[in-house]
């Protein structure tokens, strides 16, 4: 479940929260976003935009850094059941097609690059991105990385961080900075260099 899913449901001690609110509060929030970028969006914009209360946006979303996060979910990066394929490749495949699907969603496209750029300078931002964004994603595809090791397709001193480093890393960077579209082909190719990097990636040896 995505925040923005779970925001639509049921507010943190408040009643049952309506749905068709919270749709209007999200298209309020694209539209004024595209507008006016996110250094200048406000709360204020975007309840007269979607015609509720303040208190409708905050019964949701304590922050604007939360709901900018949660809106990046709801589009883009929010975790999906990934199949079991049987093989890294396959896994991988599965997985960095689901990602470059959400990278790709007309808003994704439109609003990540920027919201990127102002958590650069944002450090609450860059925070919050992390922990609603960023960490789910990790760990599904970490789960994708436990199974290879489990089938003995990776060492078992596999360097878990620098290896999900590069699954996500080399995606986000073909998609979000060179702006390229990828067609099967380029994942499957994507994939199979990606493999062979998480083959060498390992962690160090101890020293005695």
């Amino acid at each position: 479940m995505n925040p923005a899913e779970g925001g639509a449901r049921r507010g943190r001690r408040g009643p049952r929260l309506d749905d068709r609110t919270t749709t209007a509060i999200q298209s309020a929030f694209f539209e004024e976003l595209a507008a006016v970028g996110y250094g200048r969006l406000s709360v204020d914009a975007i309840v007269k935009r979607a015609a509720v209360s303040k208190a409708a946006v905050y019964r949701r979303w304590p922050s604007k850094a939360d709901m900018v996060a949660a809106m990046i979910a709801h589009v883009a990066t929010d975790t999906v059941d990934m199949p079991d394929t049987g093989t890294l490749r396959g896994d991988l495949v599965a997985f960095l097609t689901a990602t470059y699907d959400g990278m790709r969603h007309p808003l994704a496209a439109r609003i990540i690059p920027a919201i990127l750029s102002e958590a650069g300078r944002d450090d609450a931002l860059a925070e919050t991105l992390r922990e609603t964004v960023e960490a789910p994603r990790r760990a599904q595809a970490e789960g994708v990385l436990r199974r290879a090791i489990e089938r003995a397709e990776l060492p078992a001193d596999c360097d878990l961080d620098l290896a999900l480093d590069h699954m996500i890393g080399t995606l986000y960077f073909r998609v979000l900075v060179r702006r390229e579209a990828l067609d099967r082909p380029a994942i499957q190719r994507l994939t199979d260099g990606t493999i062979a990097a998480l083959a060498a990636t390992r962690l160090p040896r101890p020293t005695v």
